[in-house]
């Protein structure tokens, strides 16, 4: 088996909405990125990639590409999912985090865990995502941005 952690983060900016896990949030900013800055779905494919040992997701979706502009992030897990299994691997579970003083997120986590489940086509119970603060320290407490965490367990595929 293998184990992988990955990690983002986005600065907010001018909008009225986030993505976040797949689930279009309303909010008062949005989130800067290069693709539809899903910070969730973005840590979610360094673990995947860092579990397989194929690298990370600037390797394989550089920002640089005109090709991955606006792009929906699930679409990037989609296609992280078809390397880590080309690689001889398939996800037992993913455990995630995301870091964000707002927009609250609690109910939407239900849907988020579903999409995520069904991108990495796996059971909804394979996959967690927990929200917390940081009670207003750092820079997702003073509302800068918002930070994710995953953790995924690969095995081998039978």
């Amino acid at each position: 088996m293998r184990i992988g952690h990955g990690f983002d983060a986005h600065r907010f900016c001018a909008g009225d909405q986030v993505v976040i896990g797949g689930v279009t949030i309303p909010h008062d900013q949005a989130l800067a990125a290069h693709s539809d800055g899903d910070v969730l779905v973005h840590a979610l494919c360094d673990a995947l990639l860092g579990a397989a040992a194929l690298g990370d997701i600037g390797r394989h979706f550089p920002d640089t590409d005109a090709t991955f502009k606006g792009i929906d992030s699930r679409i990037l897990l989609r296609r992280v999912i078809d390397g880590v299994a080309q690689a001889g691997w398939r996800v037992g579970n993913a455990d995630c985090t995301v870091v964000a003083q707002a927009p609250r997120l609690g109910v939407h986590i239900p849907v988020m865990c579903e999409r995520l489940a069904a991108d990495m086509d796996v059971a909804v119970g394979q996959v967690n995502v927990k929200a917390t603060t940081t009670e207003k320290m750092g820079y997702t407490g003073r509302g800068e941005g918002i930070a994710a965490h995953a953790v995924v367990l690969l095995l081998p595929v039978a």
